[in-house]
């Protein structure tokens, strides 16, 4: 017997439910979901990326772990989900990127690569044989003085934002970005916005040494984990003090109550 509900559009990646959902994406999705948090955020003078690489054993080196690439001089990408579908993606996008210097004797713009990388991420949701890619990207990089920042998406799908987050708490990060994130802010407020939102997800447990970050001006830059540190210091003061004025406010509410 052929086999019944659900489980009988799971099996392939060509083959839609009748609700015209594709299993094998939506399960690349929670692939991502599970994945560490990255963010993009763009400024007055640049893009941002940042990933807590999330490290729990004492054991691991902390910078052999890569969550952001660079792809050229001028565009970089941070990954969320499967780093290992992600690694054969960033060596497509820096093989595309080469060959366009080579063709058109410019550098490729950050709409152009990410189109790319998005159809071959669309050819493994419509061939059998093959499953989706288990990976986002967030894609940066500066073109005649623009500054762009795309999110790709398991289908094939991209966006263009001006502030995005890929990977584990994804909603409450944006939540973040939606309040407080402004293009005309400055790199250093760009810095503690993105510290603020990772020390949210890790519950004010950040370490320095576990956050990477790259800044894309005009050109691809590591920021120094000095600079991290410094910012974070300051980021881990107001969250303890929010927490504290939220500790103190329940406090109030619960003795009102017993009252």
């Amino acid at each position: 017997m052929y086999p019944q509900g659900p489980s009988a559009y799971d099996r392939g990646i060509t083959i839609f439910s009748p609700d015209g959902r594709l299993f094998q994406v939506e399960y690349a999705r929670e692939a991502v979901k599970r994945g560490t948090t990255t963010i993009g955020i763009c400024f007055n003078d640049g893009v941002l990326l940042a990933v807590d690489k999330n490290i729990m054993s004492k054991l691991i080196v902390p910078d052999s772990i890569e969550k952001i690439f660079t792809i050229d001089n001028h565009i970089a990408v941070a990954v969320s989900g499967l780093v290992a579908d992600a690694r054969r993606l960033v060596a497509d996008a820096r093989l595309m990127s080469q060959r366009h210097r080579l063709l058109y004797t410019e550098p490729i713009t950050p709409f152009s690569l990410t189109s790319q990388i998005c159809e071959e991420k669309q050819v493994y949701t419509q061939w059998g044989g093959a499953r989706p890619f288990g990976i986002s990207l967030l894609i940066a990089g500066v073109v005649s003085n623009e500054w762009q920042l795309f999110e790709t998406d398991p289908s094939g799908a991209f966006t263009r934002c001006y502030a995005s987050a890929i990977g584990m708490k994804k909603r409450e990060v944006e939540e973040i970005f939606e309040k407080k994130h402004e293009v005309s802010m400055n790199k250093k407020e760009a810095m503690k916005l993105a510290l603020s939102a990772l020390n949210f997800v890790a519950d004010g447990k950040t370490n320095a040494e576990n956050v990477d970050m790259t800044m894309i001006e005009k050109n691809v830059e590591k920021i120094k984990k000095e600079e991290i540190s410094e910012i974070l210091e300051d980021v881990k003061k107001e969250y303890k003090q929010i927490k504290d004025n939220e500790g103190r406010g329940k406090e109030g509410r619960d003795k009102k109550e017993k009252k």
